[in-house]
């Protein structure tokens, strides 16, 4: 007699008990992944022997398998919490800093579905193991949460319509400012930028000059441009069978007769010292007038764009779905700062768990393949949210009593078999 399949069944059992109780205590932990004890039974091998009457001899753990199923996302207030929904891992890695100030690798790279990140004093984004979440070029993204830069006015783009109603009028006096009441029918006034992100408030003044035709006057700081001259700005012409402009002439006479050159129309040169204002530099930029109309009807202005601004401070920031980090600051303008990377596997229950929620690459694994958030097969990322653990508790608690059951049941059979070789001891 033997003892030998009840004692691998309580072996099993107890082996079981223990991946169930694992699964249990990580039902809470963010991109936790449920693993399963798979057996296989047990023959005694025999040289030469042959025939189907073996009797096995127990069975054995044959893998302890994870199942990287997807689990629930759930939101967050935070914005460094990053849920995958799909297939990938976040690529994390130690990287320390040498006495120069440069970093170099401290260790594997390693993988994780735990989309917990915080930001480090030196502006790495970290995972709670101080691993540093790397990019799609696999280096440590850092974000620089400080002011943006400034940007000068180099485009401008008029979208206004002009009163085609209006009657010509030849009285606009150059050497008053602000012009006489009569003197201009419409006008409007927009901010333009230095490259130091100086401000600067440029007034247009609009008088109809023929039966479609208009002159624009531009002034900054009280002074007309260009200075010293009585020349308008512009020099607009319309199509009367359209209403769109068909030429248009700068301040230098030079004539601009289609909707591709209207749109690099040079506006006169606004300066500091012409305009008074010590701290200003120069402003070059050209205006397209392409999209201008004369209907009748109130001149008003539809949009008026221009492509500077001023320097801004961090105000906030965001991650979508593609893993583009997007940093939004207070000047309006919102800069794509650092771009997340993913890795996928083929076969992800050949990783080797490390602990903390990260796995390492094996043979049986295969090679990661690389991508952006979106790209191929690799899921899509969600900011401000986090995976849950796809540990079913309620399924695992059921599994714990058919383990304990299963346990009790071999320790009946060598409870029974101990009885068997007593009885056997016991004949006279």
């Amino acid at each position: 007699m033997g003892f030998q399949q009840g004692l691998s069944g309580l072996n099993v059992s107890s082996k079981s008990l223990q991946v169930i109780g694992n699964n249990v205590a990580n039902a809470n932990t963010f991109g936790a992944k449920t693993a399963r004890a798979e057996f296989a039974d047990m023959y005694a091998a025999s040289l030469g022997g042959g025939g189907s009457n073996n009797i096995g001899i127990g069975a054995t753990i044959a893998s302890v398998a994870q199942q990287f199923t997807q689990g629930n996302i759930t939101t967050t207030e935070n914005p460094l919490d990053i849920a995958i929904n799909g297939d990938g891992f976040f690529k994390v890695q130690r990287w320390d800093m040498g006495t120069n100030g440069s970093l170099f690798e401290a260790g594997e790279k390693l993988f994780s579905r735990n989309g917990q990140f915080k930001v480090d004093s030196n502006g790495f984004i970290v995972n709670n193991q101080g691993h540093k979440l790397l990019s799609e070029g696999d280096t440590p993204i850092k974000l620089a949460l400080t002011g943006g830069s400034a940007q000068a006015t180099s485009s401008i783009t008029m979208d206004v319509n002009l009163n085609a109603a209006e009657t010509a009028d030849d009285a606009y006096d150059t050497s008053v400012y602000p012009p006489l009441n009569g003197t201009y029918t419409f006008s409007t006034t927009q901010t333009l930028y230095d490259g130091s992100g100086q401000g600067v408030a440029v007034d247009y003044y609009y008088r109809k000059s023929g039966d479609d035709s208009w002159d624009v006057y531009t002034a900054v700081n009280g002074k007309y441009l260009p200075l010293g001259s009585t020349t308008p700005a512009f020099q607009i012409e319309f199509d009367p069978s359209t209403s769109q402009p068909n030429r248009v002439v700068d301040y230098n006479g030079t004539s601009y007769t289609t909707a591709g050159t209207m749109g690099v129309v040079p506006l006169p040169p606004i300066t500091g010292t012409d305009v008074g204002i010590s701290t200003l530099s120069s402003i070059n930029a050209t205006v397209d007038w392409s999209s201008a109309t004369q209907f009748a009807g109130k001149s008003v202005v539809n949009e008026l764009q221009q492509n500077g601004y001023p320097r801004g401070d961090f105000s906030s920031f965001s991650i979508d779905s593609t893993g583009s980090i997007q940093v939004r600051y207070t000047n309006g303008q919102t800069v794509s700062e650092a771009q997340i990377g993913l890795a996928r596997f083929n076969n992800p229950q050949g990783l080797e768990p490390k602990g903390g929620n990260e796995w390492g690459q094996t043979a049986a694994s295969g090679p990661a393949q690389y991508g952006n958030p979106g790209a191929g097969r690799l899921g899509l990322l969600q900011g401000g949210a986090l995976e849950e653990s796809n540990v079913d508790l309620t399924g695992e608690l059921v599994n714990m009593i058919v383990a304990q059951r299963t346990y009790q049941a071999n320790a009946q059979t060598i409870k029974t078999e101990d009885q068997v070789l007593q009885t056997l001891v016991n004949i006279r």
